[in-house]
C-alpha cells in the first residue's frame, strides 16, 4: 500500500493518540487489546504535536564491544533512514535485559534528524535530554541512562518487538505523551475522518457534563447523554 501523503500525515498530527486508538476501533480490524505499546515505553520529551511516521527498525546492544561487521551496521541504517518514506521513526529493540547503555544522545539525534527522522522509540536507554529537546526530536524510551557503554547495532531493517507489539520496517506509527499506536495500513487513508467521528460521538457526554459542573448532573440526564453518544457512534467498513 502506498505511503500517505505529507498532507495526510500532517492531518493525523491534529489528533492525540487516544483518539487515534478509538478511531481504529471503528474499523474492527483487530482486537482492542492489540496494536499499542505498553506502559514500559514512556514519552521522555513531550512535544506540542504527536510524532507520526514510518518505522525504520534495528536492534542494539551495549554489554560488549562491537565486531567490525556490527560497526558497519550504523552507516547501513543511516542509508535506510535517508531513503525511507518521510518522515521516519527509528524503532529499536535493545537486546540487553536490563539495558546497559544509551543508544540515543545528542549526536545520534542530530544525525537522524538531519536524515529525515522524526524521533525514536526504543525499549532501552536515551540521554542528553535537554539538548535533544531543543532539536525537536521525539524521544520514547523505557529508560534514561547516563552512559552509552559499548552501544552498537546487532541487526537492522528487521522485525522487532518493542513495548509488547511487533513492528516491521515501514509500519506507520502515531505517538504522543499518552503512548504509541500502530496504525493498520488498510485504515490509514480514512483514519483522520474516523477521528473526527470519534470527536463527534463523544461530544454529547463531554459537553453535557461540562455544562453541569456547577449544578451537578442527574443519572437520568447522564443516561440520555450516553444514549446519544451510542447512537452517534458509527461503524466503518474496509
Amino acid at each position: 500500500m502506498a505511503p500517505l501523503t505529507c498532507e495526510q500525515l500532517e492531518e493525523l498530527k491534529q489528533f492525540d493518540s487516544p483518539t487515534i486508538a478509538n478511531a481504529i476501533e471503528l474499523f474492527n480490524v483487530r482486537p482492542r487489546t492489540e496494536g499499542f505499546m505498553d506502559f514500559s515505553i514512556k514519552c521522555i520529551i513531550p512535544h506540542d504535536k504527536p510524532m507520526v511516521g514510518y518505522a525504520c527498525t534495528a536492534k542494539c546492544s551495549s554489554r560488549i564491544p562491537p565486531t567490525p561487521e556490527q560497526n558497519n551496521m550504523a552507516m547501513a541504517l543511516y542509508e535506510k533512514v535517508k531513503n525511507a518514506p518521510p518522515p521516519c521513526i527509528a524503532v529499536i529493540h535493545d537486546v540487553d535485559r536490563p539495558p546497559v547503555g544509551a543508544y540515543w544522545g545528542e549526536v545520534q539525534a542530530s544525525t537522524y534528524k538531519a536524515l529525515g527522522c522524526a524521533g525514536t522509540i526504543i525499549d532501552g536507554g536515551v540521554r542528553d535530554i535537554d539538548p535533544v529537546k531543543e532539536l525537536g526530536f521525539g524521544y520514547f524510551a523505557s529508560h534514561v541512562i547516563v552512559a552509552h557503554a559499548y552501544v552498537h547495532l546487532v541487526d537492522y531493517d528487521c522485525t522487532v518487538e518493542v513495548g509488547g507489539i511487533i513492528v516491521k520496517p515501514g509500519d506507520l506509527l502515531h505517538a504522543d505523551k499518552h503512548g504509541v499506536v500502530l496504525i493498520p495500513p488498510e485504515v490509514a487513508p480514512r483514519l483522520a475522518d474516523a477521528c473526527r467521528h470519534v470527536q463527534y460521538y463523544e461530544e454529547p457526554v463531554i459537553q453535557g457534563c461540562k455544562a453541569r459542573f456547577e449544578t451537578g448532573i442527574s443519572i437520568e440526564e447522564l443516561k440520555s447523554l450516553r444514549a446519544e453518544m451510542a447512537n452517534r457512534r458509527p461503524k466503518f467498513v474496509i
